[in-house]
């Protein structure tokens, strides 16, 4: 029986250890996100480390690849006039429609954000453009932009206007891409709701107290509450309007006389139509640069006009001068 016992005892003492959930817990979470990582890794930030590669290479989809440098970047600058056309249009594309797209987005939120009945079917209504596919967005906007038969002119010759060509007219054509690009801001309105959701009532009960009216309370109350929302919203627009390429591609495919020829309509042609890859990767890399520089611009730019909390952000203390310390406050001590 003690034989048995010691056996036993042994047995113990020598089996292996294992694992238990304090060793396995540290790994959990990473197991959770891994999915994430690995999709990360493989399908955004590889190809976009191998888009720099190839920036500086000859890349066509089918033939010898030769490294040129910077030649892609130089040919884009100095020697390719679809560059400066492209980015033109683009341009002015982005100063009509960002301001518009924020103002019909909140103007749609303002009228959700009212106590009134059926909402809720009105806030599906607004949004659901927002997950048409741009194809057939595209077929819906070409019945409505017809010369001939297209439902935007039959109402302006109710009220007897003559409309326009508007695809097939470059005075109109770009104008008519800002209309269409507007139908989808489904999105960036329920995110001014959700802004305007987050106002506390008591600042409204205030402002009537001292005798502000509507339209005083939403410049002193309204917009400076939502400028965090306004501010994500806005830089999202400026990227929305240089990825500009459906509906241009398929109403207009560029034209009339290039009127239309998007700067994600230059890429895609270099990459897709010339097959020239390394020349499309670098017009892609100086795109990111605009955007980024736009986007650092509006973000140095929102210190004077976000407010968070109620207060606006409070500015950097001044560099102490000659032994002279300057506090948070701006007190000498």
């Amino acid at each position: 029986m003690a034989h048995t016992h010691a056996s036993y005892s042994q047995q113990q003492t020598t089996a292996p250890k294992r694992l238990g959930p304090k060793r396995w817990g540290g790994a959990v979470p990473y197991l959770f996100i891994f999915p994430w990582i690995f999709g990360f890794l493989v399908f955004t930030l590889g190809p976009l480390l191998f888009s720099l590669v190839i920036s500086f290479f000859d890349w066509p989809i089918v033939g010898q690849v030769t490294f040129v440098g910077i030649d892609n970047y130089v040919e884009m600058f100095s020697n390719d006039p679809l560059f400066w056309k492209s980015l033109l249009v683009t341009l002015k594309f982005a100063a009509l429609f960002v301001p518009l797209n924020i103002v019909v987005a909140l103007g749609l939120a303002m009228l959700l954000n009212q106590k009134v009945r059926g909402s809720a079917f009105f806030r599906t209504a607004f949004y659901l453009p927002s997950v048409i596919s741009g194809v057939a967005l595209a077929m819906i906007w070409s019945w409505v932009y017809s010369g001939d038969y297209g439902i935007l002119n039959y109402f302006l010759s109710i009220v007897g206007i003559e409309g326009p060509d508007w695809l097939n007219d470059t005075k109109w054509s770009l104008v008519a891409m800002v209309i269409a690009s507007l139908w989808g801001q489904g999105a960036m309105m329920l995110i001014f709701l959700a802004g305007l959701k987050g106002i506390p009532k008591d600042l409204y009960e205030s402002a009537s107290i001292d005798g502000a009216g509507k339209i005083r309370q939403f410049f002193n109350v309204t917009i400076p509450m939502i400028t965090p929302t306004l501010l994500f919203n806005l830089i999202t627009s400026i990227i929305a309007a240089f990825q500009q390429l459906t509906l241009a591609l398929l109403l207009t495919g560029g034209g009339p006389l290039k009127s239309t020829f998007f700067y994600a309509m230059y890429m895609y042609e270099n990459a897709f139509k010339y097959f020239k890859m390394g020349y499309s990767a670098a017009n892609a890399w100086f795109m990111f640069l605009i955007v980024l520089t736009l986007t650092f611009l509006v973000f140095k730019s929102s210190e004077a006009w976000v407010f968070y909390e109620g207060e606006m952000k409070k500015e950097k203390p001044k560099r102490a001068k000659r032994g002279i310390h300057v506090d948070g406050e701006g007190r000498s001590a």
